[in-house]
């Protein structure tokens, strides 16, 4: 079985394991490699009871609850969802040896460009099992090897999902390494393993982001905290703008691509500020507000929003309401607040959508639609290693094409220079 306990080996150990085994993987082909993906996603089926049994210990113990605890548990359907979205990357073009350019110069010389994997990733995340599939799939569809370190309230489902995977026939040992979560001591080894390690990415709260993007001597993808917001425009139909907010902030909202906050023309807004504010607090939504909200929502009880307010991820059932002057405002304080994660603007005035679109310096923007399309899956990738929302070398949701690099391959008959 090529899966080791996490108390197996050291993490240095581990890590010269998935530098040898990235060499193996490069070589791999695309059959094989969606051969291999093909039967995980058969033994995470066939492996469902004892993924539950796994996850009930981290439930029992993790001390999580509400939305939480949500990010945590597995149920039977989402095993099914787990296993499914393997199936859905296997059926996924390879992207590893794609030719990007090639051109032939005239001392004869042929260049071409092609995409290659990154080598290994290390990626760190929090307490969603689902993540210990989803990205060690990608990885292995690129010929990539992966370095887990989750959350230790997930400690014994990341364990068995990896023993599971890492012992399919034909995975080279050490291509899925899961790191000891039970102190920081594997973070700080990780981040600080240039020349094992190719790429780190933080996938969580701001606090594990800026820790690692601060502390990392490996080069970092980050995956951005999510504060999204939903501009409500002068135009905007209210009763899709009604289904569009409820479902941005209650459908999920322990993910980051929820919305945290609502923007309201003023125009519109003593007709929808206390309209939507009554609709989120029967959703049991905790609402915030700034001064113009507050006076607009009649005898509906809205919190005082704080400065702190208008920069925090609230990651639960809780949104603040602002009323702004114009489309310029909204985008004005979007960019001063937002995480450049996720926005939207709900109109009908295509001129107002196209300059929110254009002005918003965020990795997704939409124009009447939620912000919980923001996911590799919705966007057809199936699955995805987090939202970046950096602008250097991939933005927003990002998978296959985004787990590689290139290089030339030059052919040449006897050239000097």
């Amino acid at each position: 079985m090529a899966a080791t306990l996490t108390t197996a080996a050291s993490t240095q150990e581990k890590l010269l394991r998935a530098r040898a085994a990235s060499t193996r993987l490069a070589l791999l082909g695309t059959e094989e490699k969606n051969a291999l993906l093909l039967a995980i996603a058969d033994a995470i089926d066939a492996n469902e009871k004892s993924i539950l049994a796994a996850n009930q210990k981290d439930v029992d113990t993790s001390g999580l609850e509400g939305a939480m605890r949500d990010r945590l548990l597995l149920t039977s359907a989402r095993i099914k969802d787990m296993a499914s979205g393997v199936r859905e990357v296997a059926a996924l073009p390879d992207p590893i040896g794609e030719c990007l350019a090639e051109w032939t110069k005239s001392n004869g010389l042929r260049i071409r460009k092609l995409r290659v994997p990154l080598g290994v990733v290390g990626i760190i995340y929090e307490s969603r099992p689902n993540v210990t599939v989803d990205t060690a799939v990608l990885a292995l569809k690129t010929g990539n090897a992966i370095v887990l370190r989750g959350g230790k309230e997930a400690a014994h489902s990341n364990q068995c999902l990896v023993e599971i995977m890492a012992a399919v026939r034909g995975v080279p040992e050490g291509a899925i390494e899961l790191l000891d979560s039970a102190t920081r001591q594997s973070v700080q080894e990780l981040i600080k393993a240039r020349g094992l390690v190719d790429v780190i990415i933080p996938r969580g709260g701001a606090g594990l982001i800026t820790f690692v993007t601060e502390n990392s001597a490996v080069p970092v993808i980050e995956t951005g905290a999510g504060n999204c917001h939903i501009f409500v425009d002068e135009t905007a139909d209210f009763e899709m703008a009604d289904r569009i907010v409820i479902n941005a902030k209650t459908q999920r909202p322990s993910v980051c691509n929820s919305a945290e906050k609502l923007l309201v023309h003023e125009r519109v807004a003593a007709e929808y500020v206390p309209r939507i504010v009554k609709k989120l607090m029967d959703a049991g939504v905790e609402v915030r507000g700034d001064g113009k909200a507050r006076n607009l929502a009649g005898g509906l009880h809205i919190v005082p929003a704080t400065e702190q307010d208008w920069h925090e991820e609230y990651l639960r059932l809780c949104m603040a309401v602002a009323v702004v002057a114009n489309v310029e405002d909204a985008i004005a304080h979007i960019n001063r607040y937002s995480t450049k994660h996720s926005d939207s603007i709900l109109t009908h005035n295509e001129a107002n959508a196209r300059k929110f679109l254009r002005g918003v310096d965020s990795a997704a923007v939409y124009w009447n639609a939620s912000t919980r399309f923001t996911d590799g899956a919705e966007f057809g990738f199936g699955a995805e290693m987090g939202i970046s929302t950096q602008k250097l070398h991939c933005r927003g949701p990002f998978a296959l094409a985004e787990l590689t690099s290139s290089k030339y391959e030059i052919v040449g008959t006897g050239q000097v220079r």
